[in-house]
């Protein structure tokens, strides 16, 4: 679909084959055109809403030219060799510049209906676009000839000099899957230019340096874990299932796209101050990131070593000093912090610090589950984190109070009392656990069990939060194991639950 320059005229293409054009203001069809064999996938106006011109591309390759005076078909266009994905025009209405999948941009001149240019792009453009004739040095336009910008499948923005299909500026492209761009847009009149990801994500950036202004994130099916973020809970991480993180401000909704991990963020942690953050995924990876007093979130550090996918990480809670990781491979890692990931001078210009693990134990005969600051569980077992890393983990015991089963695990506020809670019956447990420090650690014995799924200790450690794959979020109050309210707003499973510091 595409509007004309009056906006009162709108011209659709279709699986039929035909062109049609509409009267928005009087609601009725004008034209009908025929002739485009397949699939019409492409349509245009003339900039010029006096010359009354329409083009279209179809199945074919080719591009029509329409004229709604004669109700005929004019030209038809002849350079692509696959689909046409673009069309753009110069201020003046005698140029334009189309883009195709077969990695080339072709100069057309309208006044006689012949390519006079084709640049090779190497790579497969799904848009095109026209720069303003007049010199920007940023962008590596020192003339004021014809420039064009393209986006494509390489996931980066590039300037082209169309006079000698030179490409005079890329764009650095940031790391991860899911980059290919496949639109691009430009507001002349706000110096805006928009693109859009191949993981539905919008970048709007300022026209004549193409700095990143704002990010609008779009998810894709379930979001995995939440974590609030910052000293003051300012701001919100999702993990969605993607390798992208998103880091929202609360007040703003403004939003930063984390890229780093190569594959499916699995499961987030934040350290006590609020600064620091840890992320782990199916790419057997686990990295920490770092938040500025502006908001700005870097990779600081990143480390390997799990042969399977990381599915739960858990930072310590008494000083930022190590976290750890379990995987599927059914190890734990402890991994100590740095100390010049610890400074505030710490500048992120080298790339992110290694990460190496302190130690590596088989702690279970099954994947583990999750954990926090104080207690790992899985695998029918329950684990007492050290406050420091200069011993491992010491086992409690066998947890009786759910199945063999431990995916989420949550620590009273008080390090005394853990929730591990079980997928097989979906049951929740409240169990003791020992203080940090204590070298004896009895069996745990469960001491209230509730219905439920994923958990958080709420109300200063007096109440229970919980979600199910039921959809539903419960509060327990523990003393007397009642449910006090249920939550109905998710309308599947939930599979991340984190409260805010108050």
């Amino acid at each position: 679909m595409a509007f004309d320059p009056t906006s009162t005229l709108l011209a659709t293409g279709g699986c039929d084959g035909a062109v049609r054009v509409w009267d928005i203001v009087r609601h009725y069809g004008t034209h009908h055109f025929r002739g485009s064999p397949g699939v019409v996938h492409l349509v245009a106006f003339h900039p010029d809403p006096t010359r009354l011109l329409l083009f279209s591309s179809a199945a074919d390759a080719a591009i029509r030219v329409w004229s709604l005076q004669d109700r005929s078909c004019l030209a038809v266009l002849t350079a692509h060799y696959s689909a046409v994905t673009s069309l753009a025009f110069s201020a003046d209405g005698h140029t334009m510049l189309s883009s195709g999948r077969d990695k080339i941009c072709v100069i057309w001149d309208l006044q006689s209906c012949q390519a006079t240019k084709t640049v090779p792009v190497f790579e497969s453009v799904e848009a095109a676009v026209l720069l303003p004739e007049e010199p920007v040095s940023q962008l590596g336009v020192k003339s004021s000839g014809l420039y064009f910008l393209t986006a494509g499948d390489q996931g980066t923005l590039r300037v082209w000099e169309a006079a000698s299909g030179q490409c005079v500026y890329t764009q650095a492209r940031p790391p991860g899957p899911g980059r290919e761009l496949t639109h691009c847009t430009l507001a002349r009149t706000a110096g805006l230019l928009l693109s859009a990801t191949a993981d539905h994500n919008l970048l709007l950036y300022e026209a004549r340096s193409l700095r990143l202004q704002k990010q609008f994130a779009g998810y894709s099916e379930e979001v995995l874990d939440v974590r609030f973020l910052g000293p003051e809970d300012s701001h919100v991480i999702v993990a969605s299932n993607s390798p992208c993180l998103k880091v929202f401000e609360l007040q703003t909704s403004a939003c930063q796209i984390l890229h780093g991990h190569t594959d499916i963020v699995l499961a987030l942690d934040v350290f006590r101050k609020g600064w620091l953050f840890a992320s782990c995924a199916k790419d057997q990876s686990v990295r920490i990131w770092r938040m500025n007093k502006a908001g700005q979130v870097i990779c600081v550090a990143q480390g390997s070593g799990h042969t399977h996918s990381v599915g739960t990480v858990c930072c310590s809670r008494l000083k930022e000093s190590f976290l750890v990781t379990g995987s599927q491979d059914c190890t734990v890692k402890l991994w100590p912090l740095p100390k010049a990931l610890l400074s505030k001078n710490t500048a992120a210009d080298n790339g992110p610090l290694l990460l190496q693990a302190q130690t590596t134990q088989r702690c279970h005969d099954k994947p583990l589950g999750w954990g926090c600051g104080q207690a790992l569980a899985g695998g029918g077992r329950a684990w007492l984190l050290p406050p420091t890393t200069s011993c491992w983990p010491q086992v409690t015991g066998v947890a009786s109070g759910a199945s063999s089963s431990l995916p989420w695990t949550r620590c009273w506020p008080q390090p005394q009392l853990m929730a591990p809670s079980s997928s097989g019956r979906s049951r929740t447990s409240a169990l003791p656990t020992s203080r940090p420090g204590d070298i004896s650690c009895p069996t745990p014995s469960s001491l209230q069990t509730f219905e439920g799924h994923d958990v958080a200790f709420v109300s200063r450690g007096t109440q229970l939060l919980s979600s199910g794959s039921d959809g539903l979020v419960k509060l327990w109050t523990i003393k007397n194991n009642e449910c006090v309210r249920t939550l109905d707003a998710h309308e599947d499973k939930v599979w991340g639950l984190h409260c805010s510091r108050l």
